[in-house]
């Protein structure tokens, strides 16, 4: 696993409906392989409940990272950690509406990712990010959209996140770039050490 290979502290699956969704061979060979202290999170788009209890059936402790139109209420009412994706204009993020919208998911961790018609997620596209900071200071908050080995470091700067989450940022042609992934978690890990 790359991920864990490169000093990641989670890996992201997607169990949603892309032509990056995991099979469920690939997930339980993961689980098998999986160190402890390795958080798994499971990338999901307006899930059924059974869809999310056939993800934790491989990984019981699968953190549920939500990117679809899913209501406070069925957030709320998933069982463990859940992480809700509030999508930012990258255009116009207004901090007033970020601060309602995280409002609405008291108890699930927030991932800021940019909104780019037709994506639910891995726009690949940065936000302003210091629209996000005064939530940051209050929640668990994590940050998407564009972030890159040469970006990151700003970002947390400016944010000071519960984590960063990435994946266009760390690819070469599409595949994940070993020396890319090392890059972008040593600048995570140096930035903290700061």
């Amino acid at each position: 696993m790359l991920a864990v290979e490169t000093g990641a502290d989670a890996i992201g699956m997607i169990f949603a409906p892309s032509v990056r969704r995991i099979t469920e061979g690939a997930a339980k060979h993961i689980a098998e392989g999986l160190p402890p202290f390795i958080t798994p999170v499971g990338v999901f788009v307006n899930p059924s409940r059974d869809e999310i209890a056939r993800a934790r059936s491989i990984f019981p402790d699968l953190v549920v990272q939500l990117h679809g139109d899913e209501s406070p209420s069925y957030v709320s009412s998933i069982d463990g950690r859940v992480i809700k994706t509030i999508h930012v204009d990258p255009n116009a993020a207004d901090p007033a509406a970020l601060e309602r919208a995280a409002n609405e998911h008291p108890r699930a961790i927030l991932l800021f990712d940019s909104a780019v018609a037709g994506l639910s997620g891995g726009t690949g596209v940065p936000f302003p990010w210091k629209a996000v900071a005064p939530v940051a200071r209050r929640r668990q908050v994590i940050v998407a959209g564009g972030l890159t080995p040469e970006t990151v470091a700003q970002c947390i700067q400016t944010v000071r996140p519960y984590g960063v989450d990435v994946r266009g940022g760390v690819e070469s042609g599409g595949r994940k770039d070993r020396d890319k992934m090392r890059s972008f978690v040593r600048a995570v890990k140096d930035v903290d050490a700061a």
